[in-house]
């Protein structure tokens, strides 16, 4: 009896330890969006600070790379251009358009249009592989989709002329990293997730690094000390750190509830964002977290 009672408490101790692995993950990538505004203040631009990123975030990523190099087989050719699209799609071309967007718009409002990515990949899903959509998945949607709305509005109703664009843009972002996850299922099964990830990363960085020597000139990496920091905290802290608590909560808890404990995000960023920023919360911010929040936790229930 002692036995079954302690081996119930350290299942539940292990379990709780694993969601509150996965909040904290959550918490801190989405504290990416509150870091990025911090970092335009100090009059960069998205070039940049994607550049500073995934340069501070580089050496962890490689050194997982190149210990996974050595001790898995080598990848096929026709891995290595998957692993170069995946790279060039889900790390490059998101991150690059979610910074983009954040110049116009709010953490909050970002925050609420990346967490739709399951919607976008059971869009793309329905239209490109046809899979049948529920009753209850258009019911997702279709909470998921009037959240953001009101939202939407209600930044649009603040003066800020720019807000469609970097809805747009981060939209953009979203759809971007939906065709990632899509098209990596497969190789993350095969090849395993921080294999897949330490490798696309890699892959990102010379893209992002790339794109700013040709449209920066070198000086550019000449900043004030506070944007070394806060990039090192936006390298560390909000992408390296919740990559690796992702995978550790999945391991301990398995990805369903990881998934769940991750709708802290939007929450935590709109909180943030009045704390840090000085962005106003408003009634109308909290109604449209709440209905995405509601449409996210039907689409995972499913």
């Amino acid at each position: 009896m002692d036995k079954g009672i302690k081996d119930g408490a350290a299942a539940r101790a292990a379990y709780l330890g694993g969601l509150g692995i996965a909040v904290g993950g959550a918490v801190l990538f989405s504290t990416k969006a509150v870091v990025a505004k911090l970092l335009y203040r100090y009059q960069i631009d998205a070039v940049t600070l994607i550049a500073f990123r995934m340069l501070f975030s580089l050496p962890v990523f490689a050194a997982v790379a190149i210990w996974k190099m050595r001790t898995e087989a080598p990848l096929s050719r026709a891995d290595r251009w998957r692993v170069l699209g995946l790279g060039l799609v889900g790390y490059y071309l998101s991150s690059f358009l979610d910074f983009l967007g954040l110049q116009y718009i709010s953490v909050g409002l970002e925050r609420l249009i990346l967490f739709l990515t399951p919607t976008f990949v059971l869009l793309i899903s329905s239209t490109l592989l046809k899979q049948h959509i529920s009753r209850r998945q258009w019911l997702a949607l279709l909470l998921s989709y009037c959240g953001i709305v009101f939202v939407f509005l209600h930044d649009l109703n603040s003066g800020n002329r720019n807000v469609a664009l970097g809805a747009t843009l981060v939209t953009g972002s979203a759809a971007a990293y939906a065709v990632y996850l899509l098209l990596s299922g497969e190789m993350v099964r095969r090849l395993g997730s921080l294999r897949l990830v330490s490798y696309a990363m890699c892959v990102s960085t010379v893209a992002c690094v790339g794109q700013f020597l040709l449209l920066r000139p070198v000086t550019g990496l000449l900043q004030p000390l506070p944007v070394y920091g806060l990039s090192l905290v936006n390298g560390i802290l909000c992408t390296v750190m919740p990559v690796f608590m992702t995978m550790a909560a999945v391991e301990r808890i398995g990805a369903g509830t990881a998934s769940q404990a991750g709708m802290i995000g939007p929450v935590s960023t709109l909180f943030l964002g009045a704390l840090l920023l000085g962005e106003p919360i408003t009634s109308w911010q909290l109604g449209g977290t709440a209905l995405v929040l509601a449409g996210i936790y039907l689409l995972s229930k499913k």
